[in-house]
């Protein structure tokens, strides 16, 4: 049994199945193209599993490393069998033509849309802030990347919390799953600043600040 199940098999998978792998944690990648779930297992090594999403996902914690669209698919397509579970909601509900807005209505969030799609379970708001190019070696000029953590869950967000500090990373707690508003809006703003030409020295590894 594994104890984290990553679904999807991009660089944010990647990224946190290494963290994961790195923090002594079994992992489980599952994917819709079974062949590069596989083939991320291979390159994570620890023992990692594979499989497709007829696969029943096997950890405490699953983490939904997928773009909104996919993650309330895959949400809808588990359904039930993610209850008792902490699912980790980590996307950015952007729109990716403009990079001026957010595709979700105001007054939620791409979390709280995956939490009503998922009543079982305990929905967790984290990773969206850290990019994958950073995440995966877990240091930015020897400093902690910070892990932003909201859920309505007490219990959740002490487990994102401990994984998160056992991969080397710096867990903040925001409270509840409603700051997953505050969290995708900073990250569009972030995005955005990244693809504006005004901004060529933007840190493209933390997008926290400007270098000079």
């Amino acid at each position: 049994m594994a104890d984290i199940t990553i679904i999807g098999s991009g660089n944010m998978a990647r990224a946190i199945g290494t963290r994961a792998v790195a923090a002594g944690r079994s992992v489980q990648i599952l994917n819709r193209t079974p062949e590069n779930a596989a083939k991320l297992a291979a390159d994570l090594g620890g023992n990692a599993t594979s499989g497709g999403l007829s696969e029943v996902p096997e950890g405490d914690i699953v983490v939904l490393a997928l773009y909104f669209g996919p993650a309330v698919e895959v949400a809808t397509h588990f359904g039930d069998t993610l209850s008792g579970k902490t699912v980790v909601d980590i996307s950015n509900p952007i729109n990716t033509e403009t990079f001026d807005s957010l595709v979700v209505e105001s007054g939620t969030s791409a979390a709280e849309e995956i939490a009503a799609l998922l009543p079982g379970a305990r929905v967790v708001k984290a990773f969206n802030t850290t990019f994958a190019g950073v995440l995966g070696p877990g240091t930015v000029g020897g400093m902690l990347l910070d892990v932003f953590i909201a859920s309505d869950s007490e219990e959740a967000r002490n487990e994102v919390a401990a994984f998160a500090a056992a991969a080397g990373l710096r867990p903040l707690q925001v409270g509840g799953l409603r700051h997953a508003r505050e969290l995708e809006g900073f990250q569009l703003l972030v995005m955005a600043l990244q693809a504006n030409p005004a901004y060529p020295n933007f840190n493209w590894g933390t997008g926290l600040k400007i270098i000079e």
